[in-house]
């Protein structure tokens, strides 16, 4: 039986929840959506922070693009921010979006 089969069948797979990074998921989606909805998807930076139980993802993009993130009345914004929210919900993380200029 190869190394592969053994952790396929469970040995050692209980240590692999210390070893995530908090907040993979939303940060990926963040990025997917991000860089979905720019002119520019190069320009797209996200910083991680991580707090007790939190995370905070920072959305920076190239100024051309800061009014497609936001959107009318902050409506793509919002729409971003709940779609990251229930991606970290999947991890127990609570998820903050931040859109910086």
């Amino acid at each position: 039986m190869s190394d592969v089969d053994d952790f396929a069948e469970g040995e050692g797979g209980d240590d692999l929840d210390g070893n995530r990074i908090a907040g993979a998921i939303p940060r990926a989606v963040l990025e997917y959506l991000a860089r979905s909805i720019v002119d520019e998807p190069e320009a797209v930076v996200i910083e991680v922070e991580e707090g007790r139980g939190s995370v905070t993802l920072r959305l920076h993009v190239a100024p051309d693009d800061m009014g497609k993130v936001i959107g009318k009345r902050g409506r793509v914004a919002q729409a971003i921010r709940t779609v990251v929210r229930a991606a970290g919900a999947r991890e127990d993380v609570n998820v903050n979006v931040d859109i910086v200029d």
